[in-house]
């Protein structure tokens, strides 16, 4: 067989470069959740939320300040930056339109399991046509 597209899951990550991993959206789309109805979050909310020991979120949190995504002191609050907010944004955005989308071809049973593995691998091209797609369709 000639060369081919064809990757191994672990392939297909090394050759998209991630800027952060997929860990890192599940804590800064968390984040950003809670947000948008509070100005910051706690440590131990987070490690609540996300089902993970508060020193998970504390060197979590230091890898996303390094990126410029949050503002954190050790046992202070999380906060966003700009960057931050925007990219949380767009993580919303994500998990909103495929928990819209699994709602719309699975009646309502759309698993949030479903959505939080998905949500990482699908590219900006099919998420924006699935965004179009649920703006033209009456559900």
């Amino acid at each position: 067989m000639k060369n081919s597209n064809f990757y191994t899951l672990k392939g297909y990550k090394i050759k998209e470069k991630h800027e952060i991993t997929e860990a890192m959206e599940d804590y800064l789309e968390m984040i950003s959740r809670h947000i948008k109805t509070n100005n910051y979050i706690t440590i131990k909310e987070l490690s609540n939320y996300l089902n993970v020991k508060p020193s998970s979120v504390s060197k979590m949190a230091n890898k996303l300040k390094d990126l410029g995504l949050i503002n954190f002191q050790k046992y202070g609050n999380i906060t966003l930056t700009d960057e931050g907010i925007n990219k949380g944004n767009f993580l919303l955005w994500r998990h909103n339109t495929l928990q819209d989308f699994f709602k719309f071809i699975n009646k309502n049973d759309y698993k949030l399991e479903q959505v939080e593995k998905l949500e990482h691998f699908i590219d900006n091209i099919t998420l924006k046509n699935i965004a179009l797609f649920l703006t033209n369709t009456k559900f």
